[in-house]
């Protein structure tokens, strides 16, 4: 989950672009302001990282932990 204009969540999304092309996962992400039930959900908390549907984490990408849950 990110927002336009959110610098990390650009620093986020190079993260995570560059473990998932590692490991060859697919990924994609969602503005949290293009609906107003993400925006509510998430608010400040972007960008929010999800794994299989859930949250795994927020603010920046704890890298073992992510590869870990991606593995």
């Amino acid at each position: 989950m990110t927002r336009q204009d959110c610098h990390a969540c650009e620093v986020a999304k190079a993260d995570v672009g560059r473990i998932c092309a590692d490991l060859g996962v697919g990924w994609d992400t969602a503005d949290v302001d293009s609906d107003p039930e993400l925006r509510a959900e998430y608010g400040d908390r972007v960008p929010v990282i999800l794994v299989d549907g859930e949250e795994h984490g927020y603010w920046k990408v704890e890298e073992p932990r992510l590869r870990a849950a991606l593995t």
